[in-house]
């Protein structure tokens, strides 16, 4: 919305003499001199009741005179009855306001229109509240964000509010998931998106991964609590591109991977997408996030995971023409787990350690396995390399993936190291960071929930999360 310049100064000189006032006020009642933080968060206060009295001002004659009737959802005819009021809470805090309130059909269900136009549900929170909230709810515990969210608000929420709506927004994204699975399923839907003519990335990477939440059910009302706890995979997936990071940019690791590479990727437009669901069922979702990707239509897509078997499996089905690698950190760790070990003298193992490190970097994993077999005997870590190696040995050209300038790792865990490390910062952000924190326990439900929601947040696409909460209709 455009504001008039003038009527904001006019209206600023009234704050800033009504606040004045209140100031030579308290110094004249003998109260200590303000700082300047004091002085601040005073004014914040003011405004916030001034916020507060005005949206309340706005709603209740922001409708205009009340006409007789109206058309009833039912097919019926509403009949005016009175202004009634109704409480909200808002960024401003609790307020109340007066609306038209219309009944008399014989559904026996009535309206309030003003309601019905901004989304208000009397006794609940504003949807711009609810946005404000939520990004609390996604970045800390429920009780730590009410804490946290305090000193921007000024006002105190409740953690099962916070909790709530947080989940809510959760909710939403679930609902639109399913949409994008049942679409991605319809025919006529997709023989649709090829007459799109939207721009698609000439390359598109793929990753997926899992990391485990605890799932401790809370006892239900009347009953004693459960005495289990359950660890679950969230399955996290990401799409996402990558560009040349330009020298201006690079840091210090990055320019030494430009000195020995000549070329520094990232990644970009990274897109996550969660659930704590079977891989069949994930399956679904990978496909379904990877049409809105484009995922189907590039003319390249690259997926770069660990060697986790389902993962496989699902891209297999899913897109069977896609380059796989495995990423480059998980394969070198499992050398690392042989070296130590296979050798207990630090000189023996490094120096193993190095040339079977330089195998794998330049595309001798035959060599790799072939130095892992002689303890394969003795040594469950070598025999989960040998397994490991060779089943997944063709997606370990990395001499190749470098030629071809896909994002790639460097050799030594001292260098920078790309590979599937933009699944593992999801992972990280989404499951480690949020749904991990001390004291946390999760019903599946609100941990997927939370999750989604977070991983919305980290894609970039809050504000179109937010707008469908604020689109949502009222409550029967």
């Amino acid at each position: 919305m455009d504001y008039n310049t003038e009527s904001i100064g006019t209206i600023a000189q009234q704050v800033a003499q009504a606040f004045q006032a209140a100031v030579v006020a308290h110094q004249q009642a003998g109260g200590p001199a303000l700082t300047i933080a004091e002085v601040e968060t005073g004014l914040r206060q003011f405004l916030r009741q001034v916020g507060l009295q005005s949206l309340s001002q706005f709603l209740s004659t922001g409708a205009g005179t009340p006409v007789a009737e109206i058309a009833c959802p039912c097919g019926g005819r509403l009949h005016y009855q009175r202004r009634r009021e109704a409480t909200v809470t808002s960024v401003f805090g609790r307020l109340h306001y007066e609306r038209a309130y219309y009944a008399g059909c014989g559904c026996g269900r009535g309206r309030a229109p003003l309601d019905e136009q901004y989304g208000l549900q009397p006794g609940a929170v504003t949807s711009g509240l609810a946005a404000l909230l939520s990004l609390g709810g996604i970045e800390f515990g429920f009780e730590e964000s009410r804490v946290w969210l305090h000193p921007f608000l000024l006002f105190d929420v409740s953690e099962n509010t916070i909790r709530s709506e947080t989940q809510k927004l959760g909710a939403l994204q679930v609902e639109r998931e399913q949409v994008l699975c049942d679409q991605s399923q319809d025919e006529t839907y997709l023989q649709a998106r090829l007459r799109e003519t939207q721009p698609i990335p000439p390359r598109l990477y793929g990753s997926v991964d899992a990391a485990k939440v605890r799932i401790e059910p809370r006892a239900k009302a009347g009953k004693q609590p459960e005495k289990h706890e359950d660890w679950r995979d969230m399955k996290v997936g990401c799409w996402y591109e990558a560009e040349p990071v330009s020298p201006a940019q690079r840091s210090t690791r990055q320019r030494d991977k430009y000195d020995r590479d000549q070329s520094v990727w990232r990644a970009t437009h990274m897109r996550y997408y969660c659930d704590m669901i079977e891989a069949d069922a994930f399956g679904k979702l990978l496909w379904g996030t990877g049409c809105v990707a484009q995922a189907d239509r590039v003319a390249e897509l690259v997926f770069v995971c660990d060697g986790a078997a389902w993962i496989w499996n699902l891209i297999e089905f899913y897109y069977p023409h896609a380059l796989q690698i495995v990423d480059w950190y998980h394969a070198a760790d499992r050398l690392k787990r042989v070296a130590l070990a296979a050798w207990a003298a630090p000189a023996e193992r490094e120096a193993w350690l190095e040339a079977v490190t330089t195998d794998l970097w330049e595309d001798r994993v035959t060599d790799v396995i072939r130095a892992c077999e002689p303890f394969a005997a003795r040594l469950s870590e070598a025999q989960e390399a040998v397994t490991y190696f060779t089943h997944n040995a063709q997606r370990m050209h990395y001499a190749q993936y470098r030629q071809a300038g896909y994002l790639t790792p460097a050799p030594t865990a001292q260098q920078v190291r790309v590979g599937s490390g933009t699944i593992e910062s999801g992972c990280k952000q989404i499951v480690t960071q949020r749904l991990k924190q001390p004291g946390a326990q999760w019903e599946v439900s609100g941990a997927v929930q939370t999750a989604k929601a977070r991983a919305v947040w980290l894609s970039g696409d809050w504000d179109a999360l937010c707008a469908r909460r604020a689109a949502l209709p009222l409550a029967a």
